[in-house]
């Protein structure tokens, strides 16, 4: 791994560079070879590093088992250039590329790795929108941050950025680690039901409690008495706790909903290879806890940010999975082309009436749910006026890191989606923003540089 240390001597662009200016030295082996070697003054800081470079020895063998496809990036770069069979699948490419995305440089309008005297990796990453979303998180000094976006069509990973003003070092790939999910959970509640054909958007739900009440011993209905109750896809935009848990224990069953929970992915490796933790949804073991599930309030049920934006996206693309790609093109010291960007499917999530179905329930949550506010002005004017967004909204409090945290999953336009994201920001004692807030900023990002873009090309 030493012929990687000095793969790039370029300025750094902006918007990857400002993750390291107040940052302790990094951990990350492949970051930490290219920094000086410390005197014996810092001996200290040399002992941590030299374990955890032993505890990732064992991983040397994973990469050896599969040369020379990709052995070569990890351990030298000419030697997977010059390999028999160097061409690598969209995984392996993101393998490869992701451990150099924090050291893309900016070329025109797309971010490369120049690897010195061994090749290149150009990204999918749109640099302005990574840009406008990590300095709306340092601005706001966020605790901690997460953000994911991607082309629903393609799977072309957009942006895919972290950031903490409480850990520096806790921004460096949290979008691959597992956090509550809270109530985007109740998408998945909802699917099952609507592919069983047990309920539709319009389906009134009758329920007791407060709207967002976490007891399920006060949820259910009294026959004869007076009960709230509101339209499935109107409860899906204002979050109702009471109506999904309902819909979970009365429709859909445990059995049924771990069924879904498998076929959006969880309990099991969906991305081989890229270093994602795989999502976790534990079995209810009763009815209160099936309802709970339901309802997005089991603290079991886990699931990494980038796994969140695929289903997203795949819910955009009338139900169909696509494989992330980070990469969109790997080439070799020769510049011989040894990847290009390869859409693929992974399998289809929902059919395409039910992902229509979920889209006209999600529009709800920005036009009279949960994040009303974040894409109005005080007057109630829509602050995307052109742009109609489906979205999620869910919240709930965690350990690790602590702290109450806010998601925020969206996809736009309906008609025509070009984008998916799901932001994740943790607040601590003192609420910072929430995560519909920087959704709604990247979305104004997002389309405002392609409004600008197709002005300037009709020019």
């Amino acid at each position: 791994m030493h012929d990687l240390k000095n793969y790039t001597k370029k300025r750094r662009f902006l918007s990857f560079s400002c993750f390291f200016t107040r940052k302790k030295a990094s951990r990350n082996t492949f970051k930490y070879h290219s920094q000086k070697k410390p005197d014996q003054r810092r001996l200290r800081y040399i002992l941590p590093v030299l374990a955890v470079l032993l505890a990732l020895y064992p991983f040397s063998f994973v990469v050896t088992s599969l040369k020379p496809k990709i052995m070569g990036v990890f351990n030298s770069w000419t030697t997977f250039a010059q390999a028999s069979s160097p061409e690598i699948d969209a995984y392996q490419s993101f393998h490869v590329a992701s451990p150099f995305l924090n050291n893309a440089d900016l070329s025109g309008e797309q971010l490369i790795v120049p690897l010195d005297g061994a090749g290149s990796i150009r990204f999918t990453i749109d640099p302005d929108l990574q840009q406008e979303v990590h300095e709306t998180m340092r601005s706001k000094d966020v605790p901690y941050g997460v953000f994911v976006a991607i082309e629903p069509k393609t799977g072309k990973i957009l942006a895919l950025t972290g950031y903490s003003s409480v850990d520096p070092a806790w921004g460096r790939s949290p979008y691959f680690n597992l956090y509550p999910m809270a109530s985007l959970f109740k998408i998945i509640t909802a699917a099952a039901a609507l592919e069983q054909n047990k309920v539709g958007p319009d389906t009134l739900f009758e329920y007791r409690g407060s709207s967002y009440s976490e007891n399920p011993k006060y949820w259910n209905i009294n026959p004869g008495r007076s009960n709230q109750s509101m339209p499935l896809s109107l409860a899906l935009g204002k979050s109702i706790n009471p109506v999904f848990g309902r819909l979970a224990s009365d429709y859909v069953g445990a059995e049924s909903i771990m069924t879904y929970a498998h076929r959006f992915g969880f309990n099991q490796v969906l991305f081989p290879g890229t270093g994602v933790t795989p999502s976790k949804a534990a079995v209810p073991q009763d009815d209160r806890q099936l309802k709970l599930m339901g309802a997005g309030l089991g603290r079991e049920v886990k699931i990494s940010p980038l796994h969140a934006a695929v289903i997203m996206a795949a819910i955009a693309n009338h139900g169909t999975m696509m494989t992330p790609l980070l990469a969109e093109e790997i080439r070799d010291k020769d510049n011989k082309v040894l990847y290009s960007l390869q859409s693929r499917s992974i399998r289809k999530l929902v059919t395409t009436e039910t992902a229509e179905q979920l889209t006209r329930m999600l529009l709800t949550t920005v036009t009279k749910g949960t994040s009303r506010k974040a894409f109005h002005d005080r007057r109630g004017r829509p602050l995307l006026d052109s742009v109609t967004v489906a979205a999620k909204t869910g919240s709930i409090n965690g350990t690790d890191p602590s702290g109450h945290y806010s998601w925020f999953a969206a996809f736009a336009p309906v008609n025509d989606p070009q984008i998916a994201l799901v932001a994740l920001i943790i607040n601590q004692d003192k609420w910072k923003i929430k995560a519909s807030y920087l959704g709604e900023k990247a979305l104004e990002q997002f389309f405002l540089a392609k409004e600008t873009k197709s002005q300037e090309s009709g020019i």
